[in-house]
């Protein structure tokens, strides 16, 4: 059985810069951890991905925070995150969810589960949990919700219940 990690957006952008929150800062302990309890080959990230054009895009138009943008401090990935990974597994994707990594993971014949941390739980996390759960129905999908942090709190739980009701498993929730 092959299980493998997909850390979401681990970017200095949504942890501490234009699009940070304290619940971002605070569970970049937590995804080190998780980090550590799977083997380096067995992790993939994604970075959002954005150019000096994000303003006029259809989504800089409806969320007009730059963020992400290519070569900027922002865009890099979290200095302690980045450490943990192998260049090769890294997908930049210019929407929510990576199409790229999502075919790549289908093609693993031996896959059986992807668990999922990361940022931001009701934007790239649902978006590429219910991508990978539509391209590979029958592989185990999990989200560590202790490993994960929305725009806000209310919208973390969200979410989680749109993926919990998606038929992907939700471990790690805390009680209000």
């Amino acid at each position: 059985m092959k299980k493998v990690l997909l850390v979401i957006d681990m970017q200095n952008d949504f942890i501490d810069g234009a699009l940070g929150t304290p619940e971002a800062e605070a569970i970049v302990p937590a995804v080190k951890e998780k980090m550590r309890a799977y083997p380096p080959e067995a992790i993939y990230a994604t970075m959002d991905t954005h150019g000096p054009d994000y303003l006029s895009t259809q989504e800089g138009r409806k969320l007009p925070v730059v963020h992400c943008v290519r070569g900027t401090a922002g865009w890099q990935l979290s200095p302690e995150i980045a450490a943990m990974l192998d260049a090769g597994s890294i997908y930049e994707k210019p929407a929510f969810g990576s199409l790229g990594l999502a075919k790549e993971l289908a093609q693993m014949a031996d896959l059986e589960e992807i668990e999922i941390v990361g940022l931001c739980t009701d934007i790239c996390v649902v978006s590429n949990a219910l991508l990978l759960k539509a391209a590979m129905p029958e592989v185990r999908i999990s989200v560590d919700a202790s490993c994960c942090a929305g725009v806000t709190p209310e919208k973390h739980r969200a979410a989680l219940e749109t993926m919990r009701s998606c038929q992907i498993e939700v471990t790690g929730e805390k009680e209000p």
